[in-house]
């Protein structure tokens, strides 16, 4: 991937609450249609960096660029355009109750892109059906199993044409039978040059198509490298016991 420009730069990115620090000068880059993953323990920052990287939460400290232009937070209008670049995956789907999975899509791509209702809901029915939820667009979320309702919300980020998509353990509310068909949504994805920063637990997933693995705990990254290194041969002891740890609780095949 030496050849492909850097999409993401991220520099220093230090987040407080109160007397706590719990995320520590953590800098990275990602490449364009490059697919890192962030492991470790729970707490250990993962979920605080990719919030402060889509601006959920304000960093106290950091930088970042986006193709080369740095994000100013008080630049509210270069912000809003930011975000709907960076697309965000939550565990909990965060979808609108009282809105079908059609309309769930849909109404960012009024309100927010300011495309026509017709424009809007044939892009929807479009992201609907790459996610595997055509047949399903009427329904809402209460009638819908939590992979679909992560599908939607993966179709929902598409919709807005992220540059980057960041997903923060998606598949950790799911019951697990319904991990792989979300995993399999992230896996087409990844096939079609999707440029991405996820948190799992899956570490089979993890180890078959990451490109880097970026170990966190206690706000630091201790450790970056190829799954393969990372898995059996990690430089820090930390690392090596932790990935001993998680493929021993989850497996190496997903």
């Amino acid at each position: 991937m030496a050849h492909r420009k850097t999409i993401l730069r991220i520099e220093d990115m230090t987040k407080r609450y109160g007397s706590k620090t719990v995320l520590k000068n953590a800098s990275l880059s990602l490449k364009e249609g490059e697919l890192k993953i962030l492991i470790g323990p729970s707490g250990g920052g993962k979920s605080t960096l990719l919030q402060c990287v889509n601006f959920l939460v304000k960093p106290d400290k950091g930088r970042i660029w986006l193709d080369g232009e740095e994000i100013i937070h008080s630049r509210k209008k270069e912000l809003y355009a930011y975000r709907q670049k960076v697309g965000m995956i939550f565990q909990d789907f965060n979808l609108f109750d009282h809105l079908t999975a059609l309309q769930n899509v849909q109404i960012a791509l009024v309100k927010v892109k300011k495309k026509t209702k017709e424009q809007a809901r044939t892009r929807a029915i479009n992201e609907l059906e790459r996610v595997g939820l055509g047949d399903h667009i009427k329904k809402y979320p209460a009638q819908l199993s939590g992979g679909q309702k992560q599908r939607v919300s993966i179709a929902r980020a598409l919709a807005m044409d992220p540059k980057v998509m960041l997903l923060d353990e998606p598949t950790s509310a799911l019951d697990p039978e319904l991990i792989s068909e979300v995993l399999d949504v992230i896996i087409n994805l990844r096939l079609h040059g999707m440029t991405m920063i996820m948190s799992t637990h899956q570490i089979g997933f993890a180890s078959e198509l990451a490109d880097e693995l970026v170990f966190l705990e206690d706000g630091n990254i201790l450790e970056t490298g190829p799954p393969k290194k990372m898995l059996s041969d990690a430089d820090c002891e930390r690392t090596r016991e932790f990935c001993s740890k998680i493929t021993e609780l989850y497996g190496n095949s997903f």
